[in-house]
């Protein structure tokens, strides 16, 4: 590959049918799994947290200093994002007591101000930029605070508004609708869309994993989360043996 060419791609995905797919798998995953290890496991959220935060520090790491755009390179580092905002979540609004109101609202200025920050710097906020260290520790961050506000925000309306699992999925649902119709048929920017249709992802993959996991005495369908987690983990890696991957093009 020349260095036009090369230096033209991102380090992350093309954002196409497949990779929503996924993203919505591996944010369910991380529920399931970020549960199974505070909850089924009993380390808590905190020792959870330290955990996760740890691997998911490692995967950025691997992640900037790959020299190209690696799908399952990729993919960890986004499960690891998901499971690492399921237990920082649950540990900001329950253990810390904030709650979710106020687990949410602190983590939408965290990650307005990240969002701010990163434009501020490099001028863009578009997924195709993101091809050097800097932008890609931007891109993380912002992730990783989105990750963990999807899981306050799903939390907070399956629970705190009596929504339940099946509720909120359908409401989070149908914004993903009102997303996907504003890219093919209004002017709204394309990058703000992205980041809105992200949002939005975690918290449905949140209700899911807690509808596959939860008692059905609290309207769950009480699966292992071992066995629900494993499940998810087999059908991303499918997915992204199956669905062509390629690096996001450089925005102009």
């Amino acid at each position: 590959m020349n260095t036009a060419v090369r230096d033209s791609l991102s380090k992350v995905p093309e954002v196409t049918f497949g990779f929503w797919l996924i993203k919505i798998l591996a944010t369910t995953l991380g529920e399931t799994g970020g549960d199974a290890v505070s909850m089924s496991m009993n380390l808590g959220y905190l020792v959870s947290t330290a955990i996760f935060m740890g691997i998911f520090v490692a995967a950025v790491l691997m992640q900037i200093s790959a020299k190209k755009f690696h799908p399952f390179v990729y993919w960890v580092t986004i499960i690891a994002s998901t499971t690492v905002g399921t237990t920082l979540a649950d540990f900001v609004d329950r253990s810390l007591g904030i709650g979710y109101p106020g687990g949410t609202i602190m983590l939408v200025a965290l990650l307005v101000a990240s969002l701010f920050a990163w434009y501020r710097s490099l001028g863009s906020i578009d997924v195709g930029s993101v091809h050097t260290p800097k932008a890609e520790g931007f891109y993380w961050l912002t992730i990783m605070f989105s990750q963990t506000l999807g899981t306050a925000l799903g939390d907070w309306t399956a629970d705190s508004a009596g929504l339940g699992y099946t509720g909120a999925a359908l409401i989070f649902s149908g914004l993903l609708a009102v997303v996907a119709l504003a890219y093919f048929f209004s002017r709204i920017s394309h990058t703000v869309l992205f980041w809105a249709a992200f949002v939005l992802t975690r918290p449905l993959g949140a209700v899911v994993g807690d509808y596959l996991d939860k008692p059905t005495t609290s309207g769950g369908l009480e699966f292992s989360r071992y066995t629900a987690s494993g499940l998810l983990l087999v059908a991303i890696v499918l997915l992204i043996v199956v669905i062509p991957q390629r690096a996001a093009e450089k925005s102009h």
